[in-house]
């Protein structure tokens, strides 16, 4: 096995009122009332404690100045074991593949949110082989996801809205999986979405996730590479990708609110296509409310 990886696979049943989910904490339980992170991101939170928020600006200085690969690297160095790799089973396999070549330790973190393809969940699997590791599977909490097919049926999404569901599936999975840690790194980019994206830095103060030691630090190392640029890369290193991509399907969730695109369309047009082009976004980065985002 590679020096460095880890091997964990975490699930998500329905644990005790209060009480630790497979490895991780889950601050967010129990009675005690936190602020939102947009809140302690943008709030008195900061003003009360500019060296916080000027650790940031130092942090967004410093990383947007480096390569992708040189980012995720930094990021390894300076965060360690608080930090965690987001991985969508998509072209974000990019970012594992530069944390592979650092040869320091990392761990990555995936979502199954019970409706993904099954080329997506191979493709995890090809992942963990390529990479000798072991993806850290997060599971959304099966009586809310029971609650919502019972209430609602499987497809409500295509009648209200994709937010309830993204956010029992994604958003609240995804929260108790990162309160434990102080940084993520995502995939994101600018050119992904340019409605809701386009204002991406490389380092920021997430608007959704608390970390342990209050807002969560979001890395986005691919923040101004173009996807023409990422798939270069990609093809030219042989990295293993998502054969659903040679499908046409370029932006890949969940397999109802997944679909190929046609030439000239944007990518996020392939997903949630019965609603707006401005709600493109499943909650995971806008701020997590329970309707659409």
């Amino acid at each position: 096995m590679r020096r460095g990886a880890h091997l964990h696979f975490i699930t998500s049943p329905d644990p005790p009122q209060g009480a630790p989910s497979g490895d991780f904490h889950d601050s967010t339980r129990g009675n005690r009332s936190l602020p939102t992170p947009r809140a302690l991101a943008t709030g008195a939170h900061l003003r009360q404690n500019g060296a916080v928020s000027a650790d940031i600006d130092a942090l967004d200085a410093e990383f947007s100045t480096l390569s992708p690969r040189r980012a995720v690297a930094r990021a390894l160095e300076r965060f360690g074991e608080d930090l965690v790799i987001s991985f969508s089973g998509a072209e974000d396999v990019l970012l594992v593949h530069y944390a592979a070549e650092s040869g320091l330790p990392f761990r990555v973190l995936s979502l199954d949110t019970g409706r993904l393809h099954p080329e997506t969940l191979r493709f995890l699997a090809a992942v963990e082989e390529r990479y000798q590791l072991r993806v850290e599977v997060a599971f959304p909490q099966a009586s809310a996801v029971e609650d919502l097919v019972r209430a609602k049926g499987l497809f409500s999404f295509y009648r209200d809205g994709h937010g309830e569901c993204c956010q029992i599936r994604k958003v609240e999975p995804l929260r108790r999986h990162l309160a434990p840690r102080r940084a993520w790194i995502t995939g994101q980019r600018r050119d992904q979405s340019p409605g809701t994206r386009s204002t991406l830095r490389p380092a920021e103060h997430d608007p959704v996730f608390l970390g342990k030691d209050g807002p969560l630090i979001k890395l986005s190392p691919l923040w101004s590479t173009t996807s023409a640029e990422v798939w270069d890369t990609i093809r030219a290193l042989d990295i293993p990708h998502n054969p659903l991509h040679a499908r046409g399907m370029i932006s890949i969730g969940c397999e109802p609110c997944t679909r190929p695109i046609l030439p000239g369309q944007h990518e996020r047009e392939g997903r949630w296509w019965w609603e707006e082009g401005t709600k493109k976004e499943c909650g995971l980065h806008t701020g997590g409310a329970p309707g659409p985002e």
